[in-house]
């Protein structure tokens, strides 16, 4: 992915989209040259990094360090920013601002969660030539209004406002939409039906592309097993081994041998 266009070419050829996070510059280098589409700098950083218990920590100051780190090792990738906690909800210009930073940071786009009450936002960040990913169904900066972190639009009633709020994205301007824990049945009618691509997490195999936490599926949270996330290496196994090595070379006194000294 180069550029929005080469979204939208994606869905009309049926090529699904990968997507991953990244948080710094060591990540961005490892993903740099792989098949994978574009990366997203997540406001998950405050979970899976800075390890709070939710998302509502990250500021737009420090989406635009992680942002740049990102940008540094991965610069020929498509990313996309999270715009953090209520920084579509305090009016255009603050919107405005925070979204124009993180594009100076290297950012090709940003996502924002919702579409309610900051719909006129969205489009006022597209008609000014920014690049807006929507995000709808679980919002994790809403997690204290739904409860927690659950399955959305179970409900006919929930599941015909997601429509809604679907195609007022749409209406609004935005190159893409992440749908993230709905029923997969949900998941597909809205990929069939919008004209951009969807980007599901917990959202079944019907989505233009999907996107998962690099920790996830790597295997770094051996806790964390949702039943989303499906493991695409042992990373934790291989750390704990190497950083065991490690101690015990040093400990025996054989790390650094005559070829590792000057």
């Amino acid at each position: 992915m180069k550029t929005i266009r080469d979204f939208a070419a994606a869905k009309v050829a049926g090529r699904k989209i990968a997507m991953v996070t990244a948080y710094d510059a060591g990540m961005a280098r490892l993903l740099a040259d792989t098949p994978v589409d574009c990366v997203l700098v997540g406001d998950s950083v405050m979970m899976v990094v800075h390890g709070e218990a939710d998302t509502l920590g990250a500021t737009p100051e420090l989406m635009v360090l992680h942002t740049k780190a990102v940008a540094r090792g991965a610069p020929d990738k498509f990313i996309v920013a999270d715009m953090p906690f209520l920084a579509a909800r305090k009016g255009r210009a603050h919107a405005l601002d925070c979204a124009a930073a993180l594009l100076r940071a290297g950012a090709s786009a940003v996502k924002i969660e919702g579409v309610r009450g900051h719909a006129d936002v969205i489009a006022h960040l597209v008609e000014s030539g920014i690049p807006v990913m929507g995000h709808l169904g679980l919002l994790p900066q809403s997690v204290h209004a739904t409860g927690g972190f659950r399955v959305q639009a179970k409900q006919a009633e929930a599941a015909a406002q997601l429509r809604e709020d679907a195609a007022a994205l749409v209406a609004a301007g935005a190159f893409a939409v992440v749908l993230e824990c709905i029923p997969a049945k949900l998941a597909a009618e809205l990929t069939a039906s919008l004209p951009i691509p969807t980007i599901g997490i917990g959202a079944g195999a019907k989505c233009d592309g999907q996107v998962l936490v690099w920790h996830d599926f790597l295997g770094l949270n051996p806790g964390f097993k949702p039943r989303f996330v499906r493991r695409f290496a042992d990373g934790e196994k291989t750390l704990r081994s190497g950083l065991t090595r490690y101690a015990e070379a040093v400990h025996g006194g054989k790390f650094p041998a005559a070829r590792e000294s000057f």
